[in-house]
C-alpha cells in the first residue's frame, strides 16, 4: 500500500464523496475538512461549490 497521501484531495480534481460522520446531530469541527488547504470543493446536486477559510478565519461559500 502506498503513503497515506492517496487520501488527499486535489481542489481541481473532485472525488466521490464519503460520509464524514455517522451522527447527524453531531457538528463537524471545520478543521477536519480543511486538512491539506484552505479551500474545499463540495458537489450539491450536480453543481460544484467551493467552500474557502479566510486568513480571519471566516467561511465564504461560492458557486
Amino acid at each position: 500500500m502506498k503513503s497515506s497521501n492517496m487520501n488527499l484531495q486535489s481542489a481541481s480534481e473532485p472525488q466521490p464523496s464519503k460520509p464524514l460522520r455517522n451522527d447527524p446531530s453531531k457538528p463537524i469541527d471545520s478543521d477536519s475538512l480543511f486538512t491539506t488547504s484552505n479551500e474545499v470543493l463540495i458537489q450539491h446536486q450536480g453543481e460544484h461549490y467551493r467552500l474557502r477559510r479566510t486568513r480571519n478565519g471566516k467561511l465564504i461559500l461560492t458557486k
